[in-house]
């Protein structure tokens, strides 16, 4: 035993060191934090007991006054027996001590998991209300990203209902009970330790993840996109107030959904003090204004003469059969009676599918038509581009809005950002070649495949093969409605036809135009500079030449999708079995998402996915090392990394639970926090996973010498350098050799050299 003080603020045990002693506080309290759990322990309480038997200290303790502490050595039960064997004294103090904590902590617990529930049918009743509230002002309601995917939090391995039950009556117990179970008898409270040792650990883990479901959860109700419930509601609200509803519940409501927000720990104080400010500004601006025919959300109709009756115009320029445009014209006048699109009742489940099945139909007629047709409607385009049928399910400040720009907005052939309309017009004439389907076939696989099977004959496989109407029907018919329906990210209440109620921002600040998206490949190629280069073989005979490996740049192809969106599909990272073709990545041509973002996210898939390409069968092979077996060898063996500390473990036990143990998303999880905070010297990712994303991610030269400042970098960006500095002394020996023999530089080592120097 050893006598401790320490000063007020004082550190006295950190979580993740070595468990290797308990405390015994004899004046002055001290506060422990397991996880974001704190417990105040004073006079007579211990520390140190949660940990027996375990490699680390799970809780970070600090004094909360001037404190004294008798500290015993103690690293297993064993050590703690002889210890109540020479000090029969404290076995009062440590049953007593452990069994309040063990019960303030199952408390705590247990009042997180009622908040947790209530939280998420918060939000469930926030949406049903909502459209409610819809209904009752005759307005569609709008849908909300991100709740179609709201789960409740189902665990898997929950505690022992009877567990809070069990330590309290341990509490409870009279003294001379309590003697006979633990003064008397060691070894039972040893036992009574350890198992409450275990039952804390487990508590915690699902602390954790609890916490995060939360933190997950609460986007919807407020974020920085405004698509969110506070944003739903305020729209609803300013509205009502134009037309002069009654607005008295409404107002009721939204004051009640603020008192939620502000006491939730996981929502930024300033983000919600910066909307709260926006929400009374646009108030008070409604209640001076009396006629209000200024404000941002006024609902007065854009009348454009072009716009009436699009539907007839779509459905004659398409020639589709009769039949069809009278059963499309049909379903597209129930759709707008309705005024909750987004409802899982049955019927309207079978309306959508109806009209996403006559949807397809008539583009892909409309499209042949088109074809041949040198001057298409400004309908028609707004119908390519965007999925537009109707101006009143449109609403009219957003048709008109359509129109305005469906004749000027054109795709970048030259950076490979292309409207669906002009990637389809792509295949017939042959520049691009369609994707894979589901099953990850192209077309001349399936052609083949088709043969085999003795669907074709040899004189139609042939035909096929170079027949560019097929290709493009191969295309409307696997690809086209399968990313259309991914990219809108809303599966099940998926509908391809342009509608108001998907529109939670105004059409022009989400419209993705080609300039955004090279922007936001610009910004990641400026971070993670080789994101999109291959190696390739670069072989000159005449320079006596025979094999330099040399890097390529090849840049995706970005398909815009004709919806309203909030995700990116990565949807094959090359074309056929040719290394050095573009990747394909799809975004919607409205995305309601960050863009970059989502360019970030599909540029994690695509490294993934092109490793795994090349490297085949030894994907998942560390004897082999490459970015994808290296990563899956750190997941997979997380547990016996020493490099790791016990912190790093668990919290990649808690990112492996919510990606659903799929290494793909961890990885992708973390690049995205590579690219978004590492690069800005803000750690987010362990020792282990930020090695790995250097050696195969690294960043550009510019952002080395930033981050060499911090020591968290600066061993791995030497390496890094020292490697890149070997290889262009390798390049500069291949450039004096050819100047040696008189004749220049190939344009492709002239390259190289750039690369190598970025």
């Amino acid at each position: 035993m050893a006598i401790k003080t320490a000063k007020q603020g004082t550190i006295i045990s950190r979580y993740g060191q070595t468990a290797n002693c308990i405390y015994i506080i004899t004046n002055g309290s001290v506060r422990s934090t397991y996880y974001t759990e704190e417990l105040l322990l004073e006079k007579g309480d211990i520390l140190g007991l949660l940990d027996l038997n375990y490699d680390f200290i799970s809780s970070t303790s600090i004094a909360e006054t001037d404190v004294t502490l008798f500290e015993y050595p103690c690293v297993n039960y064993i050590d703690l027996l002889n210890l109540l064997k020479t000090n029969t004294e404290i076995a009062g103090l440590l049953a007593t001590s452990l069994t309040k904590h063990v019960c303030q902590i199952l408390d705590n617990f247990i009042l997180l998991q009622y908040s947790t529930d209530n939280f998420y049918h918060f939000l469930i009743n926030s949406y049903d209300e909502y459209k409610r509230l819809c209904t009752q002002y005759h307005v569609s309601a709008k849908a909300l990203p991100g709740m179609e995917a709201l789960e409740k939090l189902i665990l898997e391995d929950d505690i022992e209902p009877w567990l809070s039950d069990y330590y309290e009556s341990v509490r409870d117990l009279n003294p001379e009970t309590q003697r006979k179970l633990f003064f008397d008898n060691p070894n039972f409270l040893i036992g009574y330790i350890l198992r409450a040792g275990l039952d804390v650990h487990k508590i915690m883990e699902i602390v954790q993840l609890l916490q995060d479901y939360q933190g997950d959860i609460s986007y919807l109700l407020l974020n920085e996109n405004h698509l969110d419930f506070f944003d739903l509601y305020s729209s609803l609200y300013f509205r009502a107030i134009k037309e002069n509803k009654d607005t008295m519940f409404i107002a009721s409501t939204i004051s009640k959904m603020m008192i939620q927000i502000e006491a939730q720990p996981n929502i930024e104080k300033s983000l919600y003090k910066n909307r709260a400010n926006e929400y009374k500004t646009k108030l008070l601006s409604l209640e001076s204004d009396g006629t209000r025919e200024n404000d941002l959300l006024n609902t007065t109709p854009v009348q454009n003469s072009n716009l009436t009756d699009s539907l007839t115009m779509i459905l004659e320029y398409s020639a589709c059969l009769d039949e069809t445009a009278a059963s499309f014209r049909k379903h597209i006048h129930a759709y707008k009676q309705i005024l909750d699109k987004t409802s899982d009742e049955e019927n309207l489940r079978t309306l959508r599918k109806t009209l996403t099945t006559l949807f397809y139909e008539i583009y892909t007629s409309a499209f042949q038509v088109s074809l041949s047709d040198k001057n298409i409607p400004t309908i028609l385009k707004m119908f390519f581009l965007f999925g537009y049928v109707d101006e009143d399910l449109a609403g009219f400040e957003n048709a008109s809005y359509l129109y305005s720009i469906s004749e000027q907005y054109s795709s970048d052939y030259k950076h490979g950002v292309f409207s669906i309309y002009d990637w389809l017009r792509l295949i017939y004439s042959g520049e691009k070649e369609p994707s894979r389907n589901e099953f990850d076939i192209d077309y001349t696989q399936y052609v083949r495949e088709s043969k085999l099977n003795g669907k074709l004959t040899d004189e139609t496989e042939k035909r096929m093969l170079s027949d560019q109407a097929q290709k493009v029907m191969f295309e409307l018919k696997n690809m086209f409605p399968l990313v259309n329906k991914i990219t809108y990210g809303r599966i099940s209440s998926f509908c391809p036809i342009f509608s108001e109620h998907n529109l939670l921002k105004s059409p022009d600040s989400i419209l993705v135009s080609p300039d955004l998206v090279k922007k936001a490949l610009k910004t990641i190629r400026s971070l993670d500079y080789s994101a999109f280069y291959r190696e390739t073989i670069y072989t000159n005979p005449h320079l006596d030449i025979k094999k330099e490996m040399i890097q390529v740049e090849i840049l995706p192809d970005i398909i815009l999708m004709p919806n309203i969106g909030t995700r990116g599909v990565m949807w094959q990272e090359i074309e056929g079995r040719k290394r050095t073709t573009p990747a394909r990545m799809m975004l919607s041509i409205m995305c309601l998402d960050d863009v970059l973002q989502l360019v970030i996210r599909l540029t994690g898939e695509y490294r993934w996915e092109l490793c795994k390409r090349i490297q085949g069968s030894r994907w998942n092979d560390v004897t082999d090392p490459s970015l994808t077996s290296e990563y899956f060898d750190y997941i997979q063996f997380y547990r016996k990394n020493n490099e790791l500390s016990q912190e790093a473990k668990e919290k990649i036990k808690l990112s492996l639970q919510k990606a659903k143990n799929n290494f793909k998303e961890m990885f992708v999880r973390d690049y995205i926090s590579w690219i978004t905070y590492e690069s800005n010297s803000s750690p987010r990712l362990n020792k282990q996973s930020r090695k790995i994303l250097f050696s195969y991610c690294a960043f550009s030269k510019s952002t080395r010498k930033q981050l060499k400042t911090n020591p968290l970098y600066k061993e791995m960006s030497d390496r890094y350098d020292l490697k890149i500095a070997q290889k262009l002394h390798h390049i500069n020996n291949v450039y004096q050799k050819i100047r040696n023999s008189g004749n220049s530089i190939p344009p492709e080592l002239i390259k190289q050299n750039e690369f190598l120097d970025r």
